[in-house]
């Protein structure tokens, strides 16, 4: 069924780059739409007669749950001390007024487990179970419902091996043309006192032109990354396109959504790689106001310690497929339900993926996916790297999906991710394309010209064609304002520094 869509194009002979493209603007619902409306009178106009509800539990559970998985990846995964998390890490899923909340915090060096006990006396608890990280537990139980895999790599010590495929130094010939003073002191500025920053890499033409660290960290030190994984997400998911397992618009084959008459089964693959799917899956930030709602599922898909891949296939549709757009966990989740699907279907090992099919082609040995207690990676935000393992990624992108001959990524791929999206540009937002940020018009430049992966607490791969550049910058959350205040500044210095291609 999966290969169904890809068969049909095959023969009716359409195979090459019309499946990224979109309908014409008379054949295109989104065009018709109010000058005068908000995003959230939009919105409402469209929207469909479902139900809204908030996620079943208690939000201080949830609150202690998603700060005990931040405080066993941050002590580790990462290797943090454990004061030092406790105050600055992990705000996306554990916001700072939330912690006062909190009992008691325990950690078992020994069993490799944080414990935080709200002060109404409910426990929750993360685990380190190895090559993925903390898994989020329910109550009551002791480790999760699957045997944590090893992931195995085929790559070489990194240590004896050049850069990009390893860590030691790169036997290219350096780079001309950089402004290094400018390029020194774009770093500065994100270095700025307080704003927290661990790690930034800075790569032209491919090699790295400049390197920070903060104190503690080396460049073997996977960091909080959050969001970034979304973009993480629309790779794999690209692998299985150029693998011929999907297409981008086949109707997604959710398993949740065959039954007949199910109005899910319109939204197409890139429906979900855009944001744009419809599903109702509330999140803080929508334009529209929830004000019933005291917690949200874009947050609940980290905490709720639930069968996430389930949870999100089991929303309702709020308004038709690619019509409009809404940052919410959901679609990158379901999309990582989509990766699950395809390889299990083949045979092959699912948590083994990531590091087989695309990790071991460009280098990436240190970049940790995490689960829930099913086994579900979940990409939407649950994931740790490198500075030097994101930008191996941006630069799969610069060189077209191909990496050292091999197409990895289907043809226009890259272009796919860096378009965007039609239902958010319907919105007036054109700041999304397919699981990437669009940030080309904070610079003054066209929304496509630098795109991003971008998280939580300020985490960012920056990827701008026009000057072969890729510039990473990841930082502990609680100097994200800072960082905020600080990172045009720094980007500018950074963006005159490198001479266009």
């Amino acid at each position: 069924m999966i290969r169904q869509c890809a068969l049909l194009f095959f023969l009716l002979g359409i195979l090459s780059c019309a499946e990224w493209q979109e309908p014409s603007a008379a054949q295109d619902p989104l065009s018709q739409i109010a000058a005068t409306e908000t995003v959230a009178e939009r919105g409402q106009r469209l929207e469909l007669d479902t139900a809204l509800a908030g996620p079943p539990g208690d939000p201080a559970s949830h609150y202690a749950m998603g700060f005990a998985r931040v405080l066993c990846s941050a002590i580790f995964v990462s290797g943090l001390e454990a004061d030092f998390a406790i105050k600055n890490v992990g705000f996306f899923t554990s916001p700072p007024e939330t912690r006062g909340d909190i009992g008691d915090t325990a950690i078992d060096q020994e069993a490799m487990t944080v414990t935080v006990t709200t002060d109404t006396g409910i426990m929750r608890v993360a685990r380190y179970i190895g090559d993925l990280g903390c898994v989020p537990l329910p109550m009551g139980e002791s480790s999760p419902y699957f045997e944590p895999p090893i992931i195995e790599t085929t790559l070489a010590d990194a240590a004896t091996t050049p850069w990009p495929m390893g860590d030691s130094p790169s036997q290219a010939p350096p780079v001309v043309g950089v402004d290094s003073t400018k390029l020194d002191t774009a770093l500065d500025v994100f270095f700025t006192e307080g704003a927290l920053s661990a790690a930034i890499v800075v790569t032209v033409q491919g090699e790295i032109v400049a390197e920070r660290y903060g104190p503690g960290i080396t460049p073997q030190t996977p960091l909080e990354s959050w969001s970034m994984g979304k973009s993480l997400t629309a790779t794999l998911l690209g692998v299985l396109i150029q693998q011929g397992e999907y297409v981008l618009t086949q109707p997604a084959p959710i398993p949740q959504w065959q039954s007949a008459g199910d109005p899910r089964q319109a939204i197409q693959i890139r429906d979900i790689l855009r944001m744009s799917s419809g599903l109702r899956c509330p999140s803080p930030y929508d334009p529209e106001v929830h004000s019933n709602i005291d917690y949200f599922d874009h947050h609940y898909l980290y905490t709720g310690t639930v069968d996430s891949f389930a949870y999100a296939a089991d929303r309702p549709q709020q308004w038709p497929p690619n019509m409009v757009g809404r940052y919410r966990n959901c679609d990158p989740v379901l999309a990582n339900y989509l990766i699950r699907l395809a390889v299990e279907a083949r045979g092959d090992n699912y948590h083994q993926f990531p590091q087989t099919a695309l990790f071991d082609k460009i280098g990436i040995r240190n970049l940790i996916f995490q689960t829930d207690p099913y086994g579900n990676i979940l990409l939407q935000g649950s994931d740790l790297g490198t500075a030097r393992d994101w930008a191996r990624l941006g630069n799969l992108y610069l060189n077209e999906g191909v990496a050292h001959g091999e197409r990895v990524l289907p043809e226009g791929f890259s272009g796919f991710v860096s378009t965007v999206a039609p239902a958010w540009k319907a919105d007036g937002r054109p700041v999304h394309g397919g699981f990437f940020w669009l940030e080309g018009a904070t610079y003054d430049r066209a929304p496509s010209a630098l795109y991003s992966m971008l998280g939580a607490g300020g985490q960012m791969a920056v990827i701008m064609p026009s000057k072969d550049l890729v510039v990473v910058r990841l930082g502990h959350s609680a100097g994200e304002t800072t960082w905020q205040s600080v990172k045009k500044d720094g980007m500018r210095l950074l963006l005159e520094a490198v001479p266009d291609k």
